[in-house]
């Protein structure tokens, strides 16, 4: 049986190393600040991204572009012909539709290649998460249709939780009103917000304080789990440049769910873009988003 290929985004936040470790292709979401564009071969270091955002820069994102997308299949059918590409929620960006035209045409083209393209309905190191089952899963010798049949079966128990450091970045990004972002920096208040079902970004609940919001996080992934506790074997945390409160998030899980494994990583700057530096995500398998 042919060794089928997982491609994703830039925007599931995966380390270089588990990148290369796994042999995963990745489209790129570039992205553009103080008038420079940066994609693939250039990105910005995430330290420097973050601070020019703690200076008042403001990115803006775009979605893949479907004339590369097609090209990067075609380098990758040579890996390949078949190909499991999972993408970045339809419900934050354009780039499931963009790569879903490409692998058309590619298929179109080469009747030998055969390539899914799966909504992950997920962001960040959630999309990660749904991209490291299907890795494993691989490793497992399920075949293509079998690990996307899993996935679209579980794909609503990618459980994403997270908070932000300011919520200006948030109403850049239409998320929240502006007299919401204003009154709630000046009071200290920390909205909790999660990706729903439909991979929309939903606000769930607020505190006052950053402690308060991560410990509002384990409150959550005890009551969201359920029965899924064999499922989160690893637990994944993604951080806009405080690794300090992703630590300390991961001991608050440890200390009171006993959970030892994760994997923690940066929010890439296409992401990063609108959520701002300060944030903290949680991601892990439960009953229910």
């Amino acid at each position: 049986m042919e060794l089928f290929k997982i491609v994703t985004d830039t925007t599931s936040d995966l380390p270089a190393d588990y990148i290369a470790k796994n042999q995963i292709g990745v489209m790129t979401l570039p992205y553009t600040l103080e008038g420079e564009t940066y994609g693939e071969e250039n990105s910005l270091e995430g330290k420097v991204f973050y601070q020019k955002m703690r200076n008042g820069s403001m990115p803006t994102t775009s979605q893949v572009n479907p004339l590369e997308a097609k090209q990067k299949f075609e380098e990758y059918s040579k890996e390949s012909t078949q190909i499991l590409y999972l993408s970045f929620s339809s419900g934050l960006s354009g780039t499931y539709n963009s790569v879903r035209l490409a692998a058309e045409e590619i298929m179109e083209e080469n009747k030998d290649v055969n390539i899914m393209v799966m909504d992950s309905r997920c962001a960040s190191l959630g999309e990660g998460l749904f991209v490291h089952k299907a890795v494993e899963l691989r490793k497992q010798n399920k075949s293509m249709e079998e690990v996307a049949e899993y996935l679209t079966q579980h794909r609503n128990h990618f459980v994403h939780v997270f908070t932000v450091d300011d919520l200006f970045h948030l109403y850049h990004g239409g998320r929240v009103s502006k007299t919401t972002a204003f009154v709630g920096t000046l009071a200290n208040i920390k909205p909790i917000l999660h990706v729903d079902e439909e991979g929309h970004l939903v606000p769930i609940g607020k505190v006052r304080g950053r402690k308060k919001s991560l410990h509002q996080f384990v409150d959550l992934m005890e009551q969201k789990m359920g029965s899924f506790q064999k499922e989160n074997d690893i637990v994944f945390i993604s951080h806009g440049d405080c690794l300090e409160d992703a630590l300390l998030l991961k001991e608050e899980i440890t200390n009171r769910l006993g959970i030892t494994n994760f994997l923690i990583n940066e929010i890439s700057p296409t992401i990063g873009a609108h959520s701002g530096p300060g944030t903290v995500a949680l991601f892990f398998m439960g009953e229910g988003r």
